[in-house]
């Protein structure tokens, strides 16, 4: 086998592989015999089948499986021994001959071949990037302690109704001011003042005690007849007709109750015995708030970063007829339409990822195992944190963290997402931040800047 290498210009090469039957004959008849030892036909026993009939009836297929083989281990050896960063897949030329496997004893492949631009990342002080410092203010502190707080608090009974107050009790309907005794009768409804929409009826539950009786209108109230239905366990098209006042005798008056600041709130939070002290807890609070918040600026910082030096990047030159023709290919969706319209932000993405592969193995930066699984529990920390639950030990992250590792897709995003990490915390050393501090309100707006943009 023999395989030549041709540039057409820095981005596009073609390379000829040429195959002689003394690279393919000996692989050939062994492939035959082997198959003659499989075949089993009518008429002949297995393993005795003529040679020359294997040969007539399948040496054709036989010959091409391994011509193609020889070409595609030939062809990408030759691109991995001679470290060559090609961009897509090596393309079949548009100028390969056909091949005849009946007839050609000899033969020629061509394939065309996109390569990365060459370039060099050189980061410097002179490259300066933005970096937002959140400011941590008080109302961020308070509003936590108020989510905590909110969270968990615990539901208690008590003798007078506020409007957020769930109110139980007997219902009964009325006609011209007494009980209806062939009427709508419920034990047990439960009915929320808060969610009335009409102020007077409200007004009507505020202030009452247990015990005490009360006229009220479902339809003023709500004027909607799924919750009418629903308290009242009619259909709705009967909760649409009602007009009649109902009683409702209090039985039971349930407050959900914001929890103190206290120890038990702190072991709640952050697990037995880790904060002791509500100046530990603010702390605490300050602390994780930060935390969450500087990942927010790195987010921003990878944005500005990526259009630093895409800019800096700008006039890399690609082999854009190749890649369309790719993209066309491996995407049957792709129309010429679509491929213009996104053609553009592809070209960013690959520039972006060139210029990461590029810090990377000029700089050596590697992901090892413990990087991703660090970069996985730091998902799972982040997951648990949507949902309120801080502090939680490490060996729950981690049997959280190998639980999601158990697909091959989110192991290799971890590894891309961690990778990205490295390289990006590797600019960030490199050149000069241009530090501003902001508040959340102003850093808020910059996305939506962005988003104008």
């Amino acid at each position: 086998m023999n395989i030549v290498r041709k540039d057409l210009d820095q981005n596009n090469a073609i390379i000829t592989i040429s195959i002689e039957k003394s690279d393919y004959a000996e692989k050939v008849e062994k492939n035959l015999r082997d198959y003659r030892k499989k075949a089993n036909m009518p008429g002949f026993r297995p393993g005795n089948v003529p040679l020359g009939l294997i040969q007539k009836m399948y040496g054709k297929a036989i010959l091409a499986e391994e011509i193609n083989k020889q070409v595609s281990d030939g062809l990408y050896n030759f691109i991995k021994d001679n470290d060559i960063n090609i961009l897509g897949e090596p393309l079949p030329s548009e100028s390969q001959k056909e091949i005849d496997f009946d007839t050609q004893e000899n033969f020629g492949f061509e394939f065309d071949l996109a390569i990365a631009p060459e370039f060099e990342v050189n980061l410097s002080k002179n490259d300066k990037i933005d970096y937002y410092n959140i400011r941590v203010d008080d109302n961020m502190v308070e509003n936590q302690i108020k989510s905590y707080t909110g969270r968990y608090g615990k539901y208690e009974q008590v003798e007078t109704v506020v409007e957020n107050d769930m109110v139980k009790g007997e219902m009964l309907e009325l006609r011209d001011g007494e009980v209806n005794e062939d009427g709508i009768k419920v034990k047990d409804a439960v009915l929320t003042p808060a969610y009335m929409n009409d102020a007077d009826q409200k007004a009507l539950f505020v202030g009452k005690n247990k015990g005490e009786k009360i006229v009220f209108n479902p339809q003023k109230a709500y004027n909607n007849e799924v919750e009418i239905s629903s308290m009242l366990k009619i259909s709705k098209d009967e909760a649409k007709l009602l007009t009649s006042d109902f009683q409702l005798t209090i039985e039971g008056i349930t407050r959900y109750q914001e929890s103190e600041i206290n120890q038990e709130l702190f072991d709640k939070v952050y697990g037995e015995g880790n904060v002791n002290s509500e100046e530990e807890f603010r702390s605490k609070i300050t602390e994780s708030i930060r935390e969450n918040l500087t990942s927010d600026s790195d987010f921003k910082f990878s944005i500005d970063a990526r259009t630093a030096l895409l800019e800096k990047f700008k006039d890399l030159k690609f082999p854009d007829t190749f890649l369309k023709r790719w993209l066309k290919l491996s995407n049957e969706n792709m129309t010429d339409e679509k491929l213009e319209e996104e053609y553009p932000q592809m070209i960013k993405d690959l520039t972006w990822h060139l210029t990461k592969d590029k810090i990377a193995k000029t700089h050596e930066i590697k992901v090892e195992a413990k990087d991703v699984e660090e970069y996985a529990k730091k998902v799972a920390k982040s997951q648990f944190a949507q949902y309120g639950m801080v502090g939680l030990d490490d060996s729950i992250l981690e049997n959280y963290a190998k639980d999601m590792m158990k697909k091959d897709e989110t192991v290799k995003n971890f590894i891309d997402r961690a990778m990205e990490e490295k390289v990006l915390t590797f600019i960030k050393e490199n050149v000069k931040l241009n530090e501003k501090e902001i508040t959340i309100e102003d850093f808020n707006k910059l996305f939506e800047t962005t988003q104008n943009d």
